[in-house]
């Protein structure tokens, strides 16, 4: 090839390349080739991180709340995530210098937490299968953005452990705010499951598996069934009472039957959809119409544990307001039916139940 056939750009390489000894062209053979294998690395990364589904990320609102979503899909499947500053803002309202020197300060202690979550106050309610479990962060890639997320059933779990926090008087004056917040949310959740709201806002409910219910059936209620510990409070039972108009005779005595009817409506069927069906299938009646087990120690730890005491919270919260303006059962039922819905059933219950075991 003759000089003529060399365009200008590839002779100044040449005449450098010859003025280099063969060390330095070594040299840049080799950074070249780490370049080249490195660009190759992080597009194999690229490719195996988790994606948004076409079209299904979207603004989910609970309660005022603006928390972004999306349904993604990658090595574990598809799985429905909020983002990690969209939890940060509706917990703390913004990510402030204070939540990140908070931030730091955890990981000074070797805490690899969140900033929702990086308050000291707030490390003794934080149960260890909830940091290997829903806080295990999820990066994921939304175009040409990849963003840090979380599984979308971290959102009650962490409500509760700033309620608990709360309710044991470890939170500082000005994290006040952020434990109601908190309990906003946990409210806002109250009528109807993550999950189901996070389809609906991405259109994914149009074409979700037939099978993805039931995985997270699996997410909610363990396989194995858990030593029974006290998950009700007195409370609940003892406001049914008020408003049936029936004496409270307190905890030690047995209840009317039916109560367990209401606690079957009120609460098991409107946790989540599927939720009373795999309860009833793991724990059937016997000959006598008995169950072996509490339809609750069945629930999961991270998940149905933290959906449970959110779901009783609202309750309790419905209850007080009833008994408050002097209402009874009836407009009671009448309010929960409206804003906490049996799943798969819109028609009102019917208030003349037949109350077998109930007094006259």
């Amino acid at each position: 090839m003759s000089d003529d056939d060399v365009n200008p750009k590839s002779r100044g390489g040449l005449s450098r390349a010859s003025r280099l000894s063969p060390e330095d062209r070594s040299a840049i053979a080799r950074a070249g080739a780490r370049q080249r294998w490195a660009a190759k690395r992080d597009a194999e990364r690229q490719s195996a991180r988790p994606h948004v589904l076409p079209g299904y990320s979207a603004v989910l609102d609970i309660a005022g709340v603006k928390l972004p979503c999306a349904v993604i899909t990658g090595p574990n499947g598809i799985q429905r995530v909020i983002t990690e500053n969209g939890v940060t803002t509706a917990i703390l309202g913004s990510r402030s210098g204070a939540s990140k020197r908070l931030k730091r300060a955890a990981a000074d202690r070797g805490e690899d937490l969140p900033l929702f979550l990086a308050p000291s106050q707030l490390r003794p309610f934080i149960p260890p299968d909830l940091i290997d479990g829903v806080l295990s962060p999820i990066d994921y890639t939304d175009g040409e953005k990849v963003v840090r997320a979380f599984d979308a059933a971290v959102l009650p779990a962490v409500c509760k452990v700033w309620l608990d926090a709360r309710r044991h008087g470890a939170l500082q004056g000005q994290q006040e705010a952020k434990a109601a917040a908190a309990e906003v949310l946990m409210s806002g959740l109250a009528h109807t499951g993550i999950v189901g709201l996070i389809d609906e806002a991405t259109g994914y409910e149009i074409i979700r598996p037939q099978n993805a219910l039931q995985a997270y059936i699996d997410k909610v209620i363990r396989k194995e069934l858990a030593v029974w510990a006290k998950k009700f409070p007195d409370e609940f039972y003892e406001n049914i009472y008020q408003l049936k108009g029936w004496p409270w005779p307190g905890m030690k005595k047995n209840r009317y039957s039916i109560v367990a009817h209401y606690t079957r409506d009120l609460v098991y069927d409107r946790m989540g959809p599927g939720v009373l069906r795999e309860l009833e299938r793991k724990t059937p009646k016997d000959a006598a119409g008995q169950r072996a087990n509490k339809f609750h120690q069945w629930f999961t730890d991270d998940v149905g544990d933290p959906m449970l005491a959110q779901h009783l919270t609202s309750l309790l919260t419905l209850q007080r307001l009833a008994l408050a303006n002097g209402h009874g059962w009836r407009r009671f039922l009448q309010t929960v039916d409206q804003v906490m819905p049996r799943y798969g059933d819109t028609m009102p219950l019917p208030i003349d139940i037949e109350e077998v075991g109930a007094p006259d």
